[in-house]
């Protein structure tokens, strides 16, 4: 996918302040600094799309991005925020689950996963509910460039490992570096093929 335009649409702080809900909706989140601001400008060739900080959980609340004209990027707040009081973590809690579970343009939804650690529970417990609520979405792991190809190879493998514990099909894992540009293309790409999909089946998000 080339992406034409990227253009920043507005913040929300409630899922029903989002806009119209009328084009396809990819959305991405993880924990605080897994480093989903810097992945998404990479993907968009964009330094400042979304915004990045040296403090994690800067980002609090739903960020839209219309992209080439015809889809949104979604940048959600993360999860498991350590710096910031339990009641502002449960409002957090609060507005994403709301908006996944409400948002019916929501076509898939991207869980960073900082494939340098071990598979963390925090992470665990949130694909599982992803998938016990019936949301589609994918595991993107981030921050390749910061470990040797074996060692991201072992920890991939060891949260696939972890995944079938629970799960028999995984869905689709993504390897990524924002630094060195890699596998944004083929998230891109599967973001291309379901447009495709949708417009050919002609399928509608109108009530």
């Amino acid at each position: 996918m080339v992406i034409k335009t990227a253009d920043f649409v507005k913040s929300s702080g409630r899922w029903q302040d989002c806009p119209e809900p009328n084009i396809p909706e990819y959305a991405f989140i993880g924990r605080s600094n897994v480093g989903k601001s810097s992945l998404i400008n990479a993907m968009m060739n964009r330094k400042d799309l979304a915004k990045t900080s040296q403090t994690p959980g800067k980002t609090q609340l739903i960020n839209h991005f219309l992209v080439n004209e015809n889809w949104y990027l979604t940048d959600l707040p993360g999860y498991g925020y350590a710096k910031v009081s339990k009641v502002q973590r449960k409002d957090f809690e609060k507005l994403i689950t709301n908006y996944i579970l409400n948002r019916r343009n929501l076509v898939n939804l991207f869980v960073l996963v900082d494939v340098r650690h071990t598979p963390q529970k925090i992470d665990l417990e949130f694909v599982q509910w992803c998938g016990e609520s019936g949301i589609p979405f994918s595991i993107v792991f981030t921050k390749a460039d910061k470990l040797k190809p074996n060692g991201v190879l072992k920890n991939v493998e060891d949260y696939k490992a972890e995944l079938h514990k629970t799960w028999e099909d995984l869905p689709e894992l993504y390897v990524t570096s924002a630094e060195k540009k890699e596998g944004g293309d083929e998230i891109l790409g599967f973001i291309e093929k379901t447009n495709d999909f949708l417009t050919h089946n002609n399928v509608s998000f109108d009530e």
